[in-house]
């Protein structure tokens, strides 16, 4: 039986909201953090290194995704609306 730590999200919504402001700029944060994440493990794959900036923070999960929803729960990225 899984327990409830198992079953839930880690990091919880409510916390990446209050990083990225609302549920757009999350889902569009996230997006373009993992796609530069998968273009940093492309340009690995060819030999071109420091074109792209690697995974910010250390998960065990290679999901590009789950990397950059990690990175925006610890601070690492940050979301401003332009005016």
């Amino acid at each position: 039986m899984a327990s409830r730590q198992d079953t839930m999200m880690n990091p919880s919504i409510e916390e990446l909201f209050d990083r990225a402001g609302s549920k757009f700029s999350l889902v569009t944060l996230s997006a373009m953090r993992a796609r530069q994440i998968n273009a940093y493990y492309h340009s690995l794959s060819e030999g071109a290194y420091g074109e792209y900036t690697p995974p910010m923070v250390e998960v065990p999960s290679g999901n590009y995704l789950t990397i950059a929803l990690e990175e925006t729960a610890a601070g690492k990225l940050k979301y401003e609306y332009k005016a």
